[in-house]
């Protein structure tokens, strides 16, 4: 650290907080007491939701205890690199339990809470604390010894109130523009799906359709030249396979064929006069991929392209991470599939499942997503993945399975498909591209400003910690000064203790606790 600024001084954080402080408040057992998990507590210390209550007899074990005033910190990954964190604000009784993959601290009067939680707050010191964690992969913790050893800055005690005062003024007006601009990406967000909506119930293209009339081939009438086309590839496969073997096609052979599915249509809205209900299922061939074994050394790193779950994410595919060879194909169930397809997730907690690419590349794909051969067919592929777009929010719920919510093959294919003829399919795609890009600009836009708002709030606080916020007073009481008085009323705390075992009279408590006021990043809902 540079070097401080005059009546600064360096603190171990042991030394101005009590850490992880023990409940001693004597309430009845079933006293209602705030209940903090950690998903009540928001990230970059944006606040704590306490509304959530429980009888005391409930938390008092297995939890974390603290009290208004104190600081929490996430000790745990990933919680602890995304800043869950929080200072804790007024509450009924006092008391609160949580989460045990919290560090509690609690202020003395060396340094205010408001001072504590904007310190730890710093995505710098996040860092630091990162490199610090130990444990295993998925268990890494903040270790309780290292944070007691933590180098803290201490200003006077009156400089940290107008650091705070003047921190915090600045912080509420960068909150402010940074919360409009959060509602401005859900207004966009909202304006994206009305938009794909739009283009797949007819609203978009409404215009367009008065304007060119009757089209030659209705969307019914494309599906069934779809179905014939699809029936015609399979008994051509099926000849080159007795072929192949020498064998005469038996008599009745033709039966044998899979006739795909029609949607149930029962609670499907109306579509636009020339459209057509239809199945993913009826139109497209959809394959599941399989993930070569790993321990084959010879079935990976070759030139077919694999793809993973992970990488369709709402975009096109024209590369992958990872590659397969010949060999890790003949012996897997993947397969290649044709340039066109579009992908589907159907396997991932959060949000994966439901999310669609389209591949702009040959490519295999592993055993969590389906491929749909859109390109068999003069259907253009984009149209498709517009409409499974549309559809995320209720495709990703889609479940089959009792241990992971999951799609499966049947599934997907059973999903319906709103199919109008090919001339508007196209009509749309060019009118949503065209929308969708204006969404896209305005995105980046706002991304950036989000951007510079956090490089600002690390400038900010930087600045504060530096000393360079406000000006000094000279006539503040140096930091060391108090830090010594600390010092020595710590040092006369277990004489006092020990004269109450003998029985005397104890001396008065000392002081050492500053709860400080409520931050203005505090939730208050308890």
């Amino acid at each position: 650290m540079s070097e401080l600024p005059s009546g600064w001084a360096l603190s171990e954080l042991q030394e101005v907080t009590e850490i992880s402080p023990k409940f001693s408040a004597e309430l009845p057992e079933d006293t209602l007491v705030h209940f903090v998990p950690m998903a009540a507590v928001a990230e970059d210390f944006g606040g704590i939701d306490v509304s959530q209550l429980r009888p005391l007899r409930e938390v008092r074990k297995g939890y974390t205890s603290f009290a208004e005033g104190d600081v929490l910190f996430a000790k745990i990954t990933p919680c602890m690199e995304n800043g869950k964190g929080a200072l804790v604000p007024k509450l009924l009784h006092g008391q609160a339990f949580g989460s045990t993959e919290f560090h509690v601290m609690r202020p003395s009067a060396a340094i205010s809470s408001e001072w504590l939680a904007h310190y730890l707050s710093q995505p710098d010191f996040r860092k630091v604390a990162r490199h610090n964690m130990t444990g295993t992969a998925g268990q890494l913790r903040v270790p309780t010894k290292w944070l007691q050893a933590v180098q803290l800055p201490i200003p006077p005690r009156a400089e940290q109130t107008r650091i705070v005062e003047k921190l915090e003024a600045l912080l509420g007006d960068l909150d402010t523009a940074v919360a409009e601009l959060k509602a401005a990406q859900h207004k966009l967000a909202s304006l994206r799906q009305s938009l794909l909506k739009a283009a797949v119930d007819g609203a978009l293209t409404a215009e367009w359709r008065a304007a060119h009339g009757k089209p030659q081939e209705a969307g019914a009438d494309l599906l069934q030249r779809i179905l014939r086309e699809r029936r015609a590839r399979w008994e051509t496969k099926q000849l080159a396979k007795f072929a192949a073997q020498g064998k005469t096609p038996p008599k009745g052979w033709q039966a044998k064929y899979p006739e795909p599915v029609a949607p149930d249509t029962t609670d499907l809205p109306q579509l636009p006069e020339g459209w057509v209900w239809a199945s993913l299922g009826q139109c497209f061939h959809v394959a599941v991929g399989a993930t070569p074994s790993r321990k084959e050394p010879g079935y990976w790193n070759g030139d077919v392209p694999w793809v993973s779950s992970g990488e369709v994410r709402f975009c096109r595919i024209s590369s992958t991470k990872e590659s397969i060879t010949q060999l890790g194909l003949e012996n897997s169930s993947t397969q290649i599939n044709p340039r066109g397809s579009v992908l589907l997730g159907m396997i991932g907690e959060g949000r994966t499942r439901g999310q669609v690419a389209i591949l702009d590349i040959e490519a295999a794909n592993n055993q969590n997503c389906a491929a749909i051969w859109v390109s068999e067919t003069e259907l253009p592929p984009e149209y498709v993945y517009f409409w499974l777009w549309s559809r995320y929010e209720q495709t990703r719920k889609g479940s089959s399975g009792n241990n992971q919510p999951a799609l499966n093959k049947s599934i997907v294919e059973s999903i319906p498909l709103p199919l109008p003829p090919l001339a508007e399919q196209h009509a749309i795609i060019e009118q949503l591209d065209t929308a969708l890009s204006a969404c896209d600009t305005q995105q980046a836009a706002i991304d950036h400003a989000l951007q510079q708002a956090a490089a600002q709030r690390r400038n900010l606080l930087k600045t504060a910690f530096a000393g360079q916020l406000v000006p000094q007073d000279p006539t503040d009481e140096p930091a060391s000064e108090l830090l010594a008085r600390i010092r020595a009323a710590k040092a006369q705390m277990p004489a006092a203790h020990g004269r109450k075992r003998a029985g005397a009279n104890p001396a008065p408590a000392t002081n050492l606790r500053n709860t400080g006021t409520r931050s203005r990043r505090s939730k208050e809902t308890g």
